[in-house]
């Protein structure tokens, strides 16, 4: 069964982590990796990346991508949003810290941040949320 706009908005704002999609050109299938997200319901969803990462070019070249988040329990349930590229912008401290803090306990943030400095130059890049799929297909062990 589909979950309503609010049930979809309210899951993909959770922290899970999701598989990003994006057009490989022709001849290929999409690249598709798994990225940390940050969402708020009703707003933009943002991922940070390597400015000069295969991904990034491709984002770039596509103008588009693609999100795709799952859960297995309680019950089985999955939010896909799609749609256009709609800024890029240097990530700033900020932006780092607060994606590190959505995914790692407290006391890891700081060490995770210590490493991630030899990431090389990131960047923020924004979706806007055009296309959703979704689906709560209840308790497996009732099937």
């Amino acid at each position: 069964m589909p979950l309503t706009l609010p049930e979809r908005q309210e899951f993909l704002a959770q922290p899970h982590i999701a598989a990003l999609s994006v057009s490989a050109g022709a001849g290929r299938g999409p690249l598709t990796v798994p990225i940390w997200y940050q969402y708020r319901p009703g707003a933009e969803v943002w991922v940070l990346t390597g400015s000069q990462a295969r991904k990034m070019r491709l984002l770039r070249e596509a103008g588009r991508f693609t999100l795709m988040v799952q859960q297995l329990e309680p019950t089985v349930r999955y939010v896909s949003v799609e749609g256009p590229v709609t800024r890029i912008i240097p990530m700033t401290d900020e932006m780092s810290r607060e994606m590190a803090a959505r995914y790692l306990p407290a006391e890891s943030v700081d060490g995770y941040l210590k490493a991630a400095a030899a990431f090389g130059e990131q960047v923020a890049v924004y979706l806007r949320p055009e296309h959703w799929l979704s689906a709560d297909l209840g308790n497996p062990g009732e099937y």
